[in-house]
């Protein structure tokens, strides 16, 4: 995938810069904070946020253990600079890259944990998937995944709901979320123990948190 295949944060909407806006209609301060907790960083992990976009999660994680080594990664340099000035005490390492391309920009088997929000919806299945592989592959044995994005939409309220995402990123790649397709895509790439353990319903369609573990 290139640099120049990504979706922005905010798709055909909005520019990028806007993105945190946008996210505290979504319930952030909700579903980031329990993606926090399920990821439970513990002193001396390295953890990697990949498509980090303006920091939010990973600061927030930097600050629930500030003995945790945080790394963010993304590809959109805009949304990068906002990380940047947010990190006014240098809490976290914040890296230019693609999310399929996570061994160049880390090194194989360097993480405990691997986290993600919002970011595998906007991709195509042939990227979900690299994606995944990807997180897969830079995770230590006994390394620990969550993701907090659009799943499964389950009510006609938020199918209803997820229409302003698909308006925004295109029906074809958010289409499998909304189905449920992430658990199965998870798996595929050898994660263990998958599980949705949160559901967050938003006006703009529900978000779920999925965590995996690896071997």
């Amino acid at each position: 995938m290139s640099e120049e295949a990504f979706t922005p944060a905010l798709g055909r909407l909005a520019p990028a810069r806007f993105f945190d806006y946008v996210a505290a209609l979504t319930r952030e301060r909700l579903w980031r904070g329990l993606t926090v907790e399920h990821l439970a960083p513990q002193p001396g992990d390295a953890i990697l946020d990949v498509g980090c976009g303006t920091g939010s999660l990973a600061l927030l994680t930097a600050r629930a253990q500030p003995q945790a080594t945080v790394v963010g990664l993304d590809p959109d340099p805009e949304v990068l600079a906002v990380a940047r000035g947010k990190d006014t005490q240098s809490r976290v390492r914040w890296l230019t890259g693609m999310g399929d391309a996570l061994l160049d920009a880390v090194g194989a088997a360097s993480m405990d944990a691997v986290m993600s929000s919002l970011v595998l919806h906007q991709c195509p299945i042939a990227v979900k998937r690299a994606v995944l592989a990807s997180m897969f592959a830079v995770l230590r044995p006994g390394g620990r995944l969550v993701i907090a994005d659009y799943g499964w939409q389950r009510t006609r309220l938020m199918r209803t709901a997820f229409r302003i995402v698909q308006l925004a990123d295109g029906k074809t790649d958010t289409q499998p979320n909304a189905d449920g397709v992430l658990p199965e895509l998870i798996s595929g790439a050898g994660f263990v123990d998958v599980r949705e353990v949160q559901v967050v319903p938003t006006i703009t369609g529900s978000i779920s948190i999925y965590v995996a573990g690896k071997r």
